[in-house]
């Protein structure tokens, strides 16, 4: 029989996790609390639990007898992945690892105590005080930045200039949070034009591939919302030894053995990298699909077989030019219509994905989960790519119909 594979979490976004691992051979075996989740139609047995609930969880994988356990593209189910596996005996990083690189808190402290570069910051409960968590503040500079710390993708998160629209931003955190744990910490200047995003993977405790890239934010909201990646990254030499340098120092410090990682760091005016957070999973919005086209592997099921205890054979053979997406997304509530592309950059689409047909309904985008779709581009130089991504609104229109 099929060894078993239990993959926790069943989005658009994870389905293809779920399918890869079919056509590897491994029976699936899903776990998701939504019941319209479309996972289920592709995995061989599904259960409609939560992931984050350690205890189903663990029933699970003991009554289904899986050989791993994957959590991917999860924030949320990571740690639960890890714990469950470490019980039954099946490969994981450690538990105590993956729960310091998912709480905001616990990940600062580990920052400052070890010696990387980590901003101004302190903790507090979403019952607080307003007039407890203003005095704190005047321990930190302005601007600064208020968000849940268990939480990703920049969901929740509020950038204040001063005092005003702290208690709305501590409301909008608490909205986003589950441990009811919220941090304000300082804004880094970024003295790189952009956020660093992208993942990285290990093996055997080394980083075999890095994927670093620039992160392309909304301009029209908060600016702190990615909206899409463009690779090569534009760091210069020195960065990006430093950046590979810190990486592998974090993975070595945590005992980090194997899988995919999301980075968002950014660099300061001193060009010191400084890890905004380090996911214990692949990245969303398809970042391993994009990965995977620029690298010439596949990262998925290199994800997969890692779960399963099994070497990865990553044979990296990059691929010449630039690879960058666009996620597809709405400003208003509505009824989503169509998406038009200019015939400018139709020799550079390679690749769309679209998670809503016509007549759907779709909500303002604030994050990942309201993402419509995801449009995948190549260009030969890096001057192609930046022109098109500073137009990106006008060279891809999404139509959507506003409901008031």
């Amino acid at each position: 029989m099929s060894q078993k594979i239990l993959l926790l979490g069943g989005s658009a976004q994870q389905v293809i996790a779920i399918e890869t691992a079919r056509r590897m051979g491994y029976y699936t075996v899903l776990c998701d609390y939504l019941p319209d989740n479309p996972g289920q139609y592709s995995a061989d047995k599904y259960y409609n639990a939560s992931t984050t609930d350690i205890e189903a969880v663990y029933e699970i994988a003991k009554c289904e007898g899986v050989s791993g356990i994957l959590a991917y593209a999860s924030d949320p189910a990571a740690l639960p992945a890890a714990i469950v596996a470490e019980r039954q005996g099946l490969p994981t990083n450690p538990s105590k690892s993956v729960e310091i690189l998912g709480v905001k808190h616990t990940w600062r402290k580990f920052l400052q105590d070890n010696g990387f570069a980590c901003p101004g910051n302190f903790t507090f409960s979403s019952d607080t005080p307003l007039k407890e968590i203003t005095a704190k503040t005047k321990n930190l500079l302005f601007p600064i930045v208020i968000k849940p710390t268990d939480s990703s993708g920049s969901k929740g998160v509020t950038m204040l200039r001063d005092l005003t629209g702290l208690k709305e931003a501590v409301q909008w955190a608490n909205t986003y949070s589950r441990n009811r744990v919220l941090i304000a910490e300082e804004f880094i200047d970024n003295a790189f034009h952009s956020v660093v995003g992208g993942d990285v993977f290990v093996w055997d405790g080394k980083i075999v591939l890095y994927g670093e890239m620039s992160c392309i934010r909304d301009n029209t909201g908060s600016g702190l919302i990615p909206i899409g990646e463009r690779k090569p990254s534009g760091l210069n030499e020195r960065q990006t030894e430093d950046l590979h340098r810190e990486l592998q120092r974090l993975v070595t410090m945590l005992g980090i053995k194997f899988g995919e990682l999301n980075i968002e760091v950014l660099f300061d005016r001193d060009d010191k990298a400084h890890f905004l957070e380090v996911g214990p999973r692949a990245g969303g919005n398809m970042i391993p699909i994009q990965l995977s086209d620029a690298f010439g592997v596949d990262l998925v099921k290199a994800n997969i077989a890692a779960a399963m205890g099994c070497d990865p054979e990553l044979r990296i053979q990059e691929k010449p030019g630039c690879f960058f997406t666009y996620v597809l997304h709405s400003h208003v509530d509505g009824i989503f219509e169509g998406v038009d592309f200019s015939e400018e950059i139709s020799g550079n689409v390679y690749r769309k994905v679209l998670y809503k047909k016509s007549g759907d309904k779709v909500e303002a985008f604030d994050g990942a989960g309201k993402a419509i779709g995801i449009v995948f581009m190549h260009a030969d130089t890096e001057r192609e790519m930046n022109d098109i991504c500073s137009g990106l609104d006008e060279l891809i229109r999404v139509r959507v119909n506003e409901v008031r």
